[in-house]
């Protein structure tokens, strides 16, 4: 199953902090278009879930919030692993009732559709197919972007949607960066994911457990350009599992070695994970890490 890759030991995103302008007005997006729950409220945060138990985004309210910038490093958009090609269909259906405009693309590994929060934030929506009929040439993965063929999913439906199954998963963030080369290095050299498909134009995919991608990265928008300031809405965190505390030792001592500072990090002490440590990486994202996970 696809969730598998989702799943200790493998490093995978585990939660997403984004940084909005109206947490009200945001809320009812991730609620009544998304599919989520929520898990806890606070002034100016919410938890949102879709098992009742831990949280896969948190949304953050920032005073006198700024739009992102095209040519700013940021969240290009993050996806949302659903489990089944019928949960696929019911979600499309769903999209479509509410007259929601989308993007889409078949991607062989993967089939997709694309959406805007009401702060621009990207979010995709997917499936895996199986993993058995992904194609792979030595190391590389094949990814392509084809049309989708919005029949065979809404076949698919069974007209039952009742929000985001609670088998949900955040499946991979992409990430707009001002150097590819740059991230590449962090990543494959200061972490330990391995690129599994370069064969787009300024652009990798990255993963671990030969996933298609846990993470991906672009510079078609913000090559060379400047990181965004922090009253801009978009990705605030998001949080890496580790796969015990002796391979987070190793991450610390990689980190400081390659002279990235790995702080104890405070600041969201809630349903992201016990033990864990926070850095910046090269293109200015910070990372949360953590032991905890599945």
């Amino acid at each position: 199953m696809a969730k598998y890759f989702h799943k200790k030991p493998n490093m995978y995103v585990s939660h997403i902090q984004l940084k909005v302008s109206d947490l009200a007005r945001s809320l009812e997006f991730y609620k009544n278009v998304i599919g989520f729950t929520v898990l806890e409220e606070t002034k100016d945060r919410v938890y949102l879930t879709t098992d009742g138990k831990s949280s896969l985004v948190s949304l953050i309210q920032v005073e006198n919030a700024v739009p992102l910038q095209r040519n700013q490093t940021g969240l290009y958009h993050m996806a949302l692993l659903l489990p089944s090609e019928k949960d696929f269909g019911n979600i499309i259906k769903h999209l479509i009732n509410l007259g929601v405009r989308i993007g889409a693309g078949d991607h062989h590994v993967s089939v997709a559709v694309y959406l805007e929060d009401p702060d621009g934030n990207g979010i995709e929506l997917y499936f895996d197919r199986p993993e058995d009929t992904w194609i792979w040439q030595n190391d590389s993965v094949y990814m392509t972007i084809e049309r989708v063929d919005f029949k065979e999913f809404i076949d698919a439906a069974d007209d039952n949607w009742r929000g985001l199954p609670e088998d949900t998963v955040i499946g991979h963030i992409h990430l707009s960066v001002a150097n590819i080369d740059a991230a590449r290095h962090f990543y494959t050299k200061v972490l330990d994911y391995n690129v599994v498909n370069n064969d787009f134009d300024k652009a990798i995919f990255i993963s671990t457990g030969k996933y298609h991608h846990h993470l991906a990265f672009n510079a078609w928008n913000s090559e060379n350009g400047p990181s965004a300031p922090p009253s801009a809405v978009g990705l605030k965190s998001f949080t890496i599992v580790l796969k015990d505390k002796a391979y987070a030792e190793e991450v610390k001592s990689k980190l400081k070695a390659a002279g990235y500072l790995a702080e104890v990090y405070d600041d969201e002490p809630k349903y992201v994970g016990k033990q864990f440590f926070s850095t910046v990486d090269v293109n200015g994202f910070l990372i949360l890490f953590t032991i905890e996970g599945e």
